[in-house]
């Protein structure tokens, strides 16, 4: 009589239960045998990993490229910006009021004491300065409605080089600022103009603030939005809520 030998197919009385399951300690136990996140048994997992938590891979960071290529906009926009001294100096020196001085041969004096042409050459050069900062913001929104923050830096700058700029080029061009030389080519008791001046430095800020408050309010109202991040997914069978009661089995 032949003894029939166990078959390959039939498990290992020893390696499994009584269900089919591995049993506690064979090479079976623990593993998962699903790809929806399953624990051991077969039984879900009730703590599934969250979209972009520890099991996740990290998210790519952003290359030094992109950081050169936003400072090399920083810096163009920021030239191109400063170069706008040559057309703010000449305006202040051509529309600034003149302040008229008068001299005796010995000193010099204001001709109107209580006159306001001093204050007047601060207004005219914020005015300017302002407008000048409005179309700069206009304009470098347009070029870049993306933004960024090596082109706000860069224009911010170049606006506060240009109103430095401009307040030079603006009292070499008007008159002499040597007042000796200048009473003594009026003569005495002659009236002349004295040089630009500016005697509220604040104002040098008109252009930057102007500039930067535009660009501002223009992104913030027309710019371009990041895309809102995906929500993440429905909880699994077993996460809390998920719809899968531990039956204890």
């Amino acid at each position: 009589m032949t003894v029939p030998t166990p078959s390959s197919s039939n498990p290992d009385p020893d390696s499994t239960g009584e269900s089919g399951r591995p049993a506690p300690g064979s090479p079976g136990w623990g593993n998962r045998d699903d790809a929806t996140g399953g624990s051991a048994g077969g039984r879900p997992d009730p703590y599934p990993a969250y979209p972009g938590g520890a099991g996740d891979p990290d998210p790519p960071e952003a290359g030094s490229d992109g950081i050169e290529a936003e400072a090399r906009e920083g810096v163009v926009c920021g030239l191109a910006v400063a170069l706008l001294a040559l057309v703010l100096g000449p305006l202040w020196a051509w529309l600034a009021p003149r302040t008229p001085l008068i001299t005796d041969g010995s000193a010099v004096y204001p001709k109107h004491p209580e006159g306001e042409e001093v204050v007047g050459a601060d207004g005219s050069f914020l005015l300017i300065s302002a407008g000048l900062g409005v179309l700069v913001g206009l304009v470098v929104f347009l070029v870049r409605r993306r933004g960024g923050v090596g082109l706000v830096i860069g224009m911010t700058v170049g606006a506060l080089l240009a109103a430095l700029g401009g307040w030079g080029i603006g009292v070499a061009l008007g008159p002499e600022t040597d007042l000796v030389e200048a009473a003594r080519a009026a003569g005495a008791g002659a009236t002349f103009d004295g040089p630009l001046k500016l005697q509220a430095k604040g104002v040098l800020l008109g252009f930057p603030f102007a500039a930067l408050l535009v660009h501002m309010v223009l992104t913030v109202a027309f710019g371009k939005r990041e895309p809102l991040p995906p929500p993440p997914p429905p909880a699994g069978p077993g996460a809390p809520g998920g719809g899968w009661a531990d039956t204890g089995r």
